[in-house]
């Protein structure tokens, strides 16, 4: 991990694209602005782990759907080669 100390209205780049500054600080606390593109997400670290908590979630009640299909899809294709092939089993 990098780490960099700034003062009040001092910033940082990283890359070309993304500026952060630190726009106030009070006792513990800072406050940042990021100037990023509209394409690069920035979230608070909570909300970030919310948002991949909520996708490990939705992929976890999808995954029975794909095992189902994908049990369906390669029993078919073992009976559509047995039709085509009846003494190869």
């Amino acid at each position: 991990m990098l780490v960099l100390s700034r003062y009040k209205d001092q910033s940082i780049y990283i890359g070309d694209d993304i500026v952060v500054t630190v726009v106030d600080v009070r006792g513990d606390r800072i406050r940042l602005g990021v100037e990023a593109p509209a394409d690069v997400p920035v979230h608070r670290q909570e909300i970030y782990e919310e948002i991949q908590r909520s996708k490990r979630e939705q992929e976890a009640e999808a995954e029975p759907v794909k095992s189902f299909e994908h049990r369906r899809c390669g029993a078919s294709r073992a009976n559509a080669e047995l039709q085509m092939n009846p003494g190869s089993f």
